[in-house]
């Protein structure tokens, strides 16, 4: 087993897209009103279904670091069942290591279903309550923590005191739903061991339960729960960055074609951040580094099939010399 630079840890999961033909949108974006409807009691026809294997914000964030050529893992959970040996050969393939990674007797594994609409999606989610445990024989240079079970919270205090005893482990922390739902009180000691804390607009609004704050203000706010970076993204209007003195911007990179299907993009852009430092740049330099990894997954279907190399990265910089994150304080 090789040294791992970037240990990814959280639960992966198989998506199947379900790309549908017709439905109708209310509601007006990014907010709580805004719902894909179908027919109730009724046959509805889809145009295609696509079947990805270990996905899921820490799968994902371990593709990407291995293309960018840095040394990654996976602590997650499969069940003993034809879909977990399809998550462990797909990361294999993708030279993610796996030795971190439980087989559960007896347990399925994580299967989600994606409801494809032009280049959104609704996602029906459902977590496997694993039993999770922390064995990691040798240090990383870094642990990118996310999502996991709603049972799960004992865990986050066991990858807490890890870090405790662990001091030159850089923490990278992108809490999905079950985090956002427990509540930064509970999770206190994990934000303040993080080096980057990752969300977008919504989720900073929720762990801050506040409504249309300036992003500059979340920025701002989540800095001061412990973590030294923030990053939040934007969707499809781009992302931010503040290191507690200064505060950057970056524009979406210029797509060559519209967006294709959107998941994983927020991934992409988080992971790409993290693998750009331990490459040695800069936190601004690595806003630039994700906006191209995430416009390339959006061309795609599912969150890892568009994740580039550093040497493709490093070519859309150089032709397009004039795309950087700009100073916004």
């Amino acid at each position: 087993m090789n040294k791992v630079d970037f240990l990814a840890i959280g639960d992966t999961v198989i998506d199947a897209f379900i790309k549908l033909k017709n439905a109708d949108i209310v509601g007006e974006p990014d907010t709580e009103g805004y719902k894909i409807c179908l027919p109730f009691a009724d046959k509805v026809p889809y145009e295609d279904v696509f079947i990805v294997p270990a996905v899921g914000n820490a799968a994902n964030a371990a593709v990407c670091s291995s293309r960018l050529g840095i040394s990654s893992a996976l602590v997650a959970n499969v069940g003993d069942d034809k879909e977990g040996q399809d998550c462990l050969a797909s990361l294999q393939k993708d030279r993610v290591q796996t030795d971190f990674i439980k087989i559960n007797s007896g347990m399925k594994t994580n299967y989600h279903y994606v409801l494809w609409y032009e280049p959104e999606r609704t996602i029906l989610i459902k977590h496997e309550k694993y039993n999770y445990s922390l064995n990691i024989p040798e240090e990383p240079k870094w642990i990118y923590f996310s999502s996991v079970s709603e049972n799960a919270f004992p865990f986050h205090n066991e990858v807490a005191e890890y870090l405790d005893t662990h001091p030159n482990v850089k923490l990278a922390f992108q809490p999905g739903k079950n985090e956002i739902r427990l509540g930064k009180e509970k999770l206190a000691k994990l934000y303040q061991h993080t080096e980057i804390f990752f969300c977008n607009v919504e989720e900073a609004e929720k762990i801050l339960e506040v409504e249309s704050l300036d992003v500059l203000e979340l920025l701002k706010k989540i800095h001061e729960f412990g973590p030294k970076n923030v990053v939040i993204t934007d969707g499809p209007k781009g992302g931010y960055a503040y290191d507690g003195n200064n505060a950057w911007f970056i524009n979406p990179f210029p797509d060559p074609k519209p967006a294709y299907e959107r998941t994983g993009a927020g991934d992409a852009f988080s992971s790409t951040i993290i693998g750009a430092i331990i490459l040695g740049k800069t936190l601004s330099e690595a806003l630039a580094w994700a906006g191209v990894n995430a416009m390339s997954v959006v061309q795609e279907v599912g969150a890892q099939k568009g994740l580039l190399t550093r040497e493709k990265i490093e070519e859309y910089l150089n032709n397009t010399p004039e795309y950087k994150a700009e100073r916004i304080n």
